[in-house]
């Protein structure tokens, strides 16, 4: 049973420099993004609060950076694969699959607004079970 709620707030990261690290563009995809409640990405755990994620320059766009609200520190580098759905959003889209006992929502899955192909965070073996039988929650920001 689900017992809260978590808002995602996220908005496009429009500056063309953000604390000298985060630049704005289609092709790195720069969001900036607050989320209510903790929430589980590969390997950690993210508290409550607002986060900017960003599609690294590596050859493959498969690379994810996620830094503090200032853009200034890394808080963690995940490896995606790459997910479609039928249609874009206007908004930014993140499914979530709940989480086991006290453990916090896990991010399962985050697309830019306008893209059919997104980013599905890659988690370990285990755990990746574990989420597959999860019910999941697709919150839409900004639509």
């Amino acid at each position: 049973m689900r017992v809260k709620k978590i808002a995602i707030v996220a908005s496009l990261v429009l500056s063309g420099l953000m604390a000298g690290t985060v630049r704005a563009s289609e092709e790195d995809q720069a969001i900036r993004v607050s989320f209510s409640q903790p929430v589980q990405i590969p390997g950690r755990v993210l508290p409550a609060g607002t986060y900017y994620f960003v599609i690294m320059n590596t050859s493959d766009r498969k690379t994810v950076r996620i830094t503090d609200e200032d853009g200034t520190r890394t808080i963690a580098v995940v490896q995606t694969v790459n997910r479609e759905r039928w249609q874009g959003t206007s908004g930014t889209e993140f499914t979530l699959a709940e989480g086991r006992g006290v453990e916090p929502e896990a991010i399962v899955a985050w697309f830019y607004p306008g893209r059919t192909t997104g980013h599905e965070f890659v988690y370990p073996a285990q755990e990746e079970k574990q989420l597959a039988m999860a019910k999941k929650d697709t919150q839409i920001s900004g639509d």
